[in-house]
């Protein structure tokens, strides 16, 4: 049976579901498990010497756990592949977060900056409404093509075990993957590698955002904005999603109590935003959910 069979109902049930918190109170999701395995290989090889050599061991153990599993649960039948996969999809509890911001600034500021801190790692306290809309959106954005589309990608290609790694290697770079004097060695090897696998799905979001927006014509200049991003990737989603808002993301913003100062993407775009901004990338997304589905039974018709 192709992936691309597969993938359909996954997508569906994913977009149903979402994560149930009957089941994920119970028992651990593979995500925790993921990020629980990650933290022991940081506690227990992340120091001393040879820390980048340990941190490429670590993703070459990530990488033969993700496959092995991927392998072994492929054999189990196209049912658990499909729950499998429809569980590392994150379509509907990601526009659930980012709705919820929404609903959050329609009662006052300070509920809409608790429910955005709760999906990004700036700080959040002194935002202001529009800091709050635009890091909302960018964080829909960036998290469709880390958490939809790229899994889904994978999957297609590689099975249970491509979306299995991919995940793997995701959740690696989110807790070790980052530019600071205790990771910067360690969390080397899995911030390049997840760079690597999302190098196409980033891109496929950006066209996808854009085509399904009517911004076809605006590729070239979301190419050049995309590449203003700190990101080699998230610029690309974040890029789109701007010039069919039709306002500016990024820009300054603050992180543990310091203000940085990145350029803006699509500087010519509105920097005033609202809760109906945030709705409204919500409905982007799920317009650009319902084209990827689409693509997926074409595919499964073509092979």
């Amino acid at each position: 049976m192709s992936t691309a069979l597969l993938l359909i109902p996954a997508l569906l049930l994913d977009a149903l579901l979402g994560e149930p918190k009957w089941l994920w109170s119970r028992c651990p999701h593979p995500a925790v498990l993921m990020g629980r395995l990650v933290g022991w290989c940081d506690a227990h090889l992340n120091h001393g010497s040879h820390r980048r050599l340990k941190g490429v061991l670590t993703v070459g153990l990530l990488l033969l756990i993700g496959a092995g599993l991927g392998y072994g649960a492929s054999h189990l039948g196209p049912v658990v592949s499909v729950v499998i996969a429809a569980i590392l999809l994150a379509q509907r509890s990601l526009v659930d977060h980012v709705n919820a911001v929404a609903d959050g600034l329609d009662r006052d500021l300070s509920a809409g900056r608790y429910a955005v801190s709760m999906i990004v790692s700036r700080d959040t306290r002194n935002m202001d409404q529009s800091q709050v809309a635009r890091s909302a959106i960018e964080s829909g954005a960036e998290n469709f093509s880390d958490g939809v589309i790229a899994p889904a990608f994978w999957f297609l290609v590689a099975g249970l075990p491509g979306i299995i790694i991919y995940k793997m290697v995701n959740t690696a770079d989110s807790m070790i993957g980052y530019r600071t004097a205790h990771y910067l060695q360690f969390g080397w090897a899995a911030a390049r590698l997840d760079d690597l696998l999302n190098l196409v799905p980033a891109r496929l979001t950006s066209l996808l955002i854009a085509a399904t927006g009517g911004r076809v014509l605006d590729l070239l200049d979301i190419r050049r904005d995309a590449r203003l991003h700190r990101s080699p990737n998230a610029g690309w989603p974040e890029a789109a999603m701007a010039r069919v808002l039709g306002c500016a993301l990024a820009g300054p913003r603050s992180y543990d109590g310091k203000m940085q100062v990145f350029p803006w993407v699509h500087d010519a775009g509105r920097k005033t935003l609202t809760p109906q901004d945030i709705r409204k990338t919500s409905a982007i997304l799920w317009r650009v959910w319902a084209t990827f589905l689409t693509v997926s039974v074409a595919l499964a018709l073509l092979f």
